[in-house]
């Protein structure tokens, strides 16, 4: 396996649909990543993402909000890749967020 090979189209949207999420705010974090990385998104990138999406919501986002780091089995290289690349701040150019209504 080659693990910079990047990801085909059908392989993409399996994980995107992978990486669906029940918590608003964990979304809006995977959102960003696949709108900036998608088109160059590698298999061991994938592997990383994969394994943060077999966490708990609530486990998610302490990680993605730096209340806590990987451990364990969780701390693989891939994992720290993503996961830094998951919590890179918004660009001062990008477009606001859109507002939610409740």
């Amino acid at each position: 396996m080659d693990d910079s090979a990047r990801l085909d189209e059908r392989q993409l949207s399996k994980l995107r649909w992978r990486c669906r999420r029940g918590l608003l705010e964990n979304d809006l974090f995977i959102e960003r990543f696949f709108d900036r990385y998608s088109a160059d998104l590698t298999e061991r990138q994938a592997r990383g993402l994969q394994a943060l999406m077999d966490l708990s919501d609530n486990d998610l986002l302490d990680l993605l909000l730096r209340r806590r780091e990987p451990e364990g089995a969780l701390a693989t290289p891939e994992v720290v890749e993503v996961l830094a690349l998951l919590r890179t701040p918004p660009r001062a150019d990008a477009p606001p967020p859109p507002q939610l209504t409740r």
